[in-house]
């Protein structure tokens, strides 16, 4: 977690320890807040001492419950500051994939020209239907949230009718680990491989793949979209970062454009891609 967002939601944590001190009805403790609320003692405590982050839901109520309802406008867009740089799995997965898959088109349908790493699975805008499906299966595994699974592949692929459209441009660069991991079966890999390929050569891609032997400058982790030049998604385990200042969004660029050096294209990505592809069929 970073030291700016953990600032952030400790002082958000400060300013309700003050609602509920400075109530003017007369102070609360913690327990009585908490009984007023029908939460768990802990609860009030850890939201004072950031280190749990409410809800919008918990704002409100705090606000109401301190007699100070008109002060959750300032909560919320305290909460909206932090959130707009990271947006944790469990938060955003609540409901189910397809609600995340649904921001993310949002986001790609105002979008012109896309920038992409990915270091260990095919990109999105580039997966099939069955490798989506095993992917949103894995995740949903490791996170325990709902399995919307259909749902969500529906999405993915309707977002990727963006890259048919005319003036878009998708310029990705994947590491081969991507090609070669087993996130899937074998024969659902092949399939996949097969529909990378046929990108190649595609106006509206530009595909780089960096091989396992390629010498790198900087280190092939921790993929990252940067949707023009306004914002910034990469991905965690347990969250997502949107980040979308000037200073992130140019180290990114940077980032992107050293990974780019050490890419091959057209017809070394497809030898990459087949040596790949017939290393499942040895299986």
């Amino acid at each position: 977690m970073s030291t700016d967002y953990q600032q952030a939601r400790e002082a958000l944590g400060q300013r309700l320890k003050e609602l509920r001190v400075q109530r003017p009805g007369g102070r609360l403790t913690g327990p009585q807040l908490a009984g007023l609320l029908g939460w768990p003692h802990s609860k009030i405590y850890k939201l004072e001492g950031g280190k749990q982050t409410a809800t919008r839901e918990d704002l409100r109520a705090w606000a109401d419950t301190t007699g100070r309802p008109e002060a959750f406008g300032e909560l919320a867009a305290r909460l909206s500051g932090f959130e707009t740089q990271i947006r944790s799995w469990r938060r955003q997965l609540a409901n189910g994939h397809r609600p995340v898959q649904e921001r993310w088109n949002a986001q790609i349908e105002r979008t012109a020209v896309i920038h992409a790493w990915e270091e260990s699975a095919i990109p999105g805008m580039l997966q099939n239907a069955d490798y989506a499906r095993h992917v949103f299966a894995r995740y949903a595994d490791l996170h325990g949230s709902a399995r919307d699974i259909e749902e969500a592949v529906r999405s993915r692929a309707q977002r990727q009718e963006w890259l048919f459209q005319a003036g878009h441009r998708f310029r990705v660069i994947i590491w081969e680990a991507a090609l070669r991991s087993l996130i899937c079966p074998p024969s659902v890999l092949a399939a996949q491989l097969d529909r990378l390929a046929g990108v190649i050569g595609v106006d509206t891609v530009e595909l780089g793949i960096i091989p396992f032997t390629a010498s790198v400058k900087i280190a092939p982790a921790n993929g990252f979209w940067i949707l023009d030049e306004r914002l910034v998604i990469a991905e965690d385990w347990h969250a997502e970062l949107w980040l979308d200042d000037a200073d992130s969004i140019a180290l990114y660029a940077k980032v992107w454009r050293t990974l780019r050096e050490s890419a091959v294209y057209g017809a070394d990505a497809h030898n990459i891609i087949n040596a790949a592809r017939r290393a499942l069929t040895s299986r």
